[in-house]
């Protein structure tokens, strides 16, 4: 793709904001319909699709063929949510003269109506679940929002490709014309973040990118929200018991989830708390990892061959793999090996990201350093604890639960499932907002509260009106109302 020029971007970002009202308006039937075609369309178009992402990423095809299958899931369970409506939060409080707290209650309606166009910042290391039509682009247009998408440099063909694909399917399933859009180039992404008529935006990416894009959206002289998911450690923990019952298993369950995707998904377990003297270190030192592959960029290879480098020249920390694969062109797994007090000591350079296929091995000696090396972490997208029915991890588990988005009992951080309980976000620097951008509360960052008092019901919009034409769940007079059928188009 091409740089899209500053006042092509200042005309696509005018033209969404012209399209919110009409695409907000949209009875939710409608809208679900648009999503499903969208769907359709990139599973009629996979070949084509996948082999683009081929060409363009370095992952096989096996993989981008589960997370094409995963994209258009998406699309169509945000398709489910908006026709259920239950995300619209309609309440109803009728005019009350006899109001408990002293006073006649007002006829209140409070219903959550979409913040207006969204611009997505495609992320490079999902192609499709996280880029032009992946799930923050799913969940802006489930929540009524017109959606520009800045494209990420990494899959340029693919991304137009895509963007096409989307495109068509939109406008036949009659949108606004405007609805969607991409731009692509950094200081096009930048304009669109900075124009006045943008009122959200959605990152995946790096801390350093994220928070630099961040301080953009909070220096506007009407600062937006900026919902980005960036970096994490994904700290896992290993109890005693644990090791000493199933230490083989841990192992092998570990090298998967760090090697998957040769490192490159931000649920990496990048730091992992082992008993010293358990043998964990040496079982693990002695598998045959999997040979080393070609990251997705020149840019993530260097980054993390910088990274790697970084910590492997600190003294308190050992490089237990050999040095001339790790480094090469396709980067070996890497296991780093430190001990507790040495991570105390110097967090900061221990325990930051390294985002590729390496893993740092913590050794404990004390139990409670389980509980000092929690306590000391910064904000993770998730943390996981092994450990046995006989352990007492409750104050490991809460201090984990302050720290993280995900708190994981005994299985691996990979795999982040698309459901209606997901969370994938957390405390800062994991991410900006206390949101997530996985599962369907996704669409609730796109939202916003509005209440109408004493409104005439012929003027009050179709969600919180008696006659209910969109027939959605909601709450009246605080009792809980149930869909009463399908919502009508």
């Amino acid at each position: 793709m091409t740089e899209t020029p500053i006042p092509a971007v200042d005309e696509i970002v005018v033209h969404a904001a012209q399209s919110a009202t009409a695409w907000a308006a949209v009875p939710p039937v409608e809208r679900a319909r648009a999503l499903r075609r969208v769907a359709a369309a990139l599973d009629s178009r996979a070949g084509d699709l996948i082999a683009l992402a081929r060409g363009e990423t370095h992952l096989d095809e096996q993989r981008l063929h589960g997370e094409l299958r995963r994209t258009t899931f998406q699309l169509r369970l945000f398709a489910d949510v908006v026709t259920e409506g239950r995300y619209l939060d309609a309440r109803i409080d009728h005019f009350d003269p006899d109001w408990l707290m002293g006073a006649s209650r007002p006829d209140l309606r409070r219903m959550l109506v979409p913040v207006g166009p969204v611009l997505v910042f495609a992320a490079g290391n999902f192609p499709f679940a996280f880029s032009v039509a992946g799930g923050d682009v799913a969940s802006a247009l489930a929540a009524g929002c017109p959606v520009v998408v800045k494209a990420h440099p990494g899959h340029p063909r693919l991304s137009a490709a895509t963007a096409r694909t989307v495109r068509e399917a939109l406008t036949e399933a009659e949108a606004p014309d405007g609805v969607f859009a991409v731009v692509s180039g950094i200081e096009a992404g930048v304009r669109a973040l900075e124009h006045p008529a943008l009122r959200a935006a959605a990152f995946t990416g790096s801390t350093a990118a994220g928070r630099a894009l961040f301080d953009i959206a909070q220096a506007r002289p009407e600062p937006i929200p900026f919902h980005g998911e960036l970096g994490s450690l994904n700290p896992v923990f290993l109890t005693r018991a644990a090791v000493a019952e199933r230490l083989t298993a841990l192992r092998d369950g570990l090298v998967a989830s760090f090697t998957a995707s040769a490192g490159q998904l931000c649920t990496k377990p990048g730091v992992v708390a082992v008993p010293a003297g358990s043998g964990f270190t040496e079982a693990l030192w002695a598998t045959g990892l999997a040979r080393g592959t070609a990251l997705l960029s020149d840019r993530i290879h260097y980054g993390y061959v910088s990274r790697l480098r970084s910590l492997a020249d600190l003294g308190s920390v050992d490089l237990l793999t050999d040095s001339a694969e790790v480094f090469g062109a396709c980067p070996a797994p890497a296991i780093l090996r430190t001990t507790a007090t040495a991570a105390l000591g110097d967090a900061a350079a221990v325990m930051s990201e390294c985002f590729g296929p390496a893993t740092v091995l913590v050794e404990y000696v004390e139990d409670r350093e389980l509980l000092d090396i929690a306590r000391s972490l910064e904000g993770q997208l998730t943390a996981s604890v092994h450990a046995t029915d006989g352990d007492d991890v409750t104050d490991l588990l809460t201090v984990l639960a302050a720290r993280a988005g995900r708190v994981v009992w005994n299985e691996w951080p990979t795999g982040v499932s698309v459901t209606h309980a997901q969370q994938h976000g957390g405390p800062y620097p994991a991410a900006t907002t206390h949101t997530t951008s996985v599962g369907t509360a996704a669409v609730d960052r796109f939202l916003r509260p509005v209440a109408y008092q004493n409104v005439p019901d012929r003027l009050l919009p179709p969600a919180l009106r008696d006659a209910n034409p969109w027939a959605l769940p909601r709450l009246v007079d605080g009792v809980p109302q149930p869909c009463p059928g399908t919502a009508a188009g």
